[in-house]
This record gives C-alpha cells, sequence and structure tokens, in this order.
C-alpha cells in the first residue's frame, strides 16, 4: 500500500498542515481498514508558537515525542479524556507538529460508528458530528496513548494520496474546494499566538 513519505512530513509544518487536506487517513485495526479523509487540521510550531507544548524548545516526558524524527504519530490526552492525533513534522529534534481536527469517513464506517457511539443509532445528528473534533476522530479510530510514538510511514496508522493507494474504489469528491484559514482552537492562553491563522479547513464551494 502506497503511503506519505518520511520526506513529506520533513517539510514546513504550515506548508505540511495544509498538504495534508484531502488525504487519507488510514487505520489498520484487527485486520480491518478505517480511513477517513482529512478536511481540517491545525499548525504547532515549537520554536516560535506559545500553543505548542514544546514552545521554546522545552522537553518534559510528555512533549519528547514531538522531538522525533518527523513522520511519527503525536498522541496527547486532554481534559483527562480525550485524545488527539498530531503528525510530528520538519526536521528531527525540531519540535512542531499538525495536529488533526477532522476526517470525513472514507472506510469502516460502521466499525467507526460503534467505537464512538456504542450500540446507539447513527441519527442525523450524530452523522453530522461524528468526527469533526480531534477526540471524536481518535475514539473513532480507536487512538489512545498507546499508539503515541507510531512510525507514520508504517502498517498501523499511516497518509496515503487517495482511495486507490489502499485498494478502494475512487469515491466523489466535490468539484471545487478551496482552504479557509483562522485562528486554532482552544488556545486562549497562548498570548500573541492564538491569533495566528493555522487553523485550516477544506470546504465546499457553493
Amino acid at each position: 500500500m502506497a503511503r506519505l513519505s518520511r520526506e513529506f512530513y520533513a517539510q514546513d509544518t504550515l506548508e505540511a498542515a495544509q498538504a495534508l487536506l484531502g488525504k487519507i487517513l488510514v487505520r489498520r485495526l484487527d485486520g480491518e481498514i478505517l480511513a477517513g479523509r482529512v478536511v481540517e487540521t491545525e499548525a504547532y510550531v515549537g520554536r516560535c508558537d506559545k500553543a505548542c507544548h514544546a514552545y521554546h524548545y522545552r522537553r518534559t516526558a510528555r512533549t519528547e515525542t514531538l522531538f522525533s524524527r518527523p513522520g511519527t504519530a503525536y498522541i496527547y490526552l486532554i481534559y483527562g479524556m480525550y485524545h488527539c492525533l498530531n503528525f510530528v513534522t520538519e526536521p528531527e529534534v525540531e519540535p512542531a507538529a499538525v495536529l488533526l481536527r477532522a476526517i470525513e469517513p472514507v472506510a469502516g464506517m460502521e466499525t467507526m460508528a460503534r467505537l464512538r457511539y456504542g450500540d446507539k443509532p447513527l441519527t442525523a445528528y450524530r452523522k453530522k458530528n461524528f468526527l469533526n473534533g480531534p477526540g471524536k476522530v481518535c475514539r473513532a479510530l480507536a487512538l489512545t496513548r498507546t499508539e503515541n510514538g507510531l512510525d507514520l510511514t508504517g502498517d498501523t496508522l499511516f497518509l496515503c494520496d487517495g482511495p486507490e493507494d489502499i485498494g478502494l474504489a475512487p469515491f466523489p469528491v466535490p468539484k471545487k474546494e478551496h482552504i479557509i484559514t483562522g485562528p486554532r482552537i482552544g488556545v486562549d492562553y497562548a498570548e500573541e499566538a492564538r491569533e495566528f491563522p493555522w487553523r485550516f479547513r477544506l470546504v465546499k464551494e457553493e
């Protein structure tokens, strides 16, 4: 199965955050492929970004993964209950990453819905709010801190350009889309960095 190379993740974090939009995130779980199209990301850059866990190169047990080689999964827990998946970017020991905020389901939707909602029916409301948040995505893909540090060029969790790269039939995508930028969510503590327009969303043109 084709997947994004380590060189892809080694690029500038802001460029990577935008280049990841439209890519396919793949999670192999118990022999099944769970996959979704990336539609929202945020960039975090430790050398200059007070919203980054490793701002000013701060190394702790939590942030150590951010100093790993590009193409490593950085997964952390927030509020004691939600996991967030990030893709480590830029050269090794340069702490930076792209936070995955939202995906649209491509494969394994039944399993993802069960992981998200248990036995509850997938109502219109639940479908609308299925994978539109980092904690929701991690729950639907069964990602926890156990997967922190995974190699994104391996077989368990990776990204690729399109469904054909994982043996799936092509699916319809909007003919016209564009990227909307704006401030990141939940970083009000980060002083001037809270205004950085480092949130990127892929939206359909009307």
